[in-house]
């Protein structure tokens, strides 16, 4: 039973990472784990079950930031540029590791709402890196616009202009600081 599941589970990522989550279907993932499409519907009664599960083996895959792990990320980082350092770094590191997934993910969130509940908790981890990583008395105006920069999206199009990882991080660095100032400049 554990071994079926397991197939099914195996079929339904190499799917997902092919075609999407809202475009495969409960007839694609029987095929490619060689199951009837009522075993698959047996150990995963809905959508929602099955993206779940996917979602807990993705979840280990990609190591996604969570507000816990923040004060190891910044352990000893006193200075300003020192955290910002740290905080492209540890999420430049993983939207390298959950680049296709994410990218599915979000162009099907609006469709399946475990993609959106999902994304939306990755999307608090990466909140809590910037928030981690900005001044104490950062405010709340500068911390959202970092957090717009350092976006998945906006990761995605810096990544589209085929840098090299240090040129990469030294522009996310560079438009931090910028994003900084800026909303520095509005409060004053």
């Amino acid at each position: 039973m554990e071994k079926t599941r397991d197939r099914i589970m195996a079929a339904t990522m190499q799917l997902h990472d092919e075609k999407g989550v809202a475009r495969t279907s409960f007839a694609d993932i029987a095929q490619r784990a060689e199951v009837g499409q009522a075993t698959v519907h047996r150990h995963f009664p809905t959508l929602g079950d099955l993206v779940r599960s996917c979602g807990m083996h993705v979840w280990q895959e990609m190591r996604p930031p969570v507000p816990e792990d923040v004060p190891a990320i910044f352990l000893h980082a006193g200075s300003e540029v020192e955290r910002i350092e740290r905080m492209v770094a540890h999420l430049d590191d993983f939207y390298v590791r959950g680049e296709l997934r994410l990218g599915l993910a979000g162009r099907d969130r609006d469709l399946i709402p475990e993609l959106e509940q999902f994304l939306s908790i990755v999307e608090a981890g990466v909140r809590a890196v910037v928030a981690g990583g900005l001044k104490r008395d950062a405010g709340d105006l500068t911390t959202k616009l970092v957090a717009a920069v350092l976006s998945f999206g906006s990761w995605s199009e810096i990544r589209k202009l085929d840098l090299d990882i240090g040129e990469r991080r030294k522009i996310l660095k560079g438009l931090v600081k910028c994003s900084i100032k800026a909303a520095n400049g509005i409060r004053e």
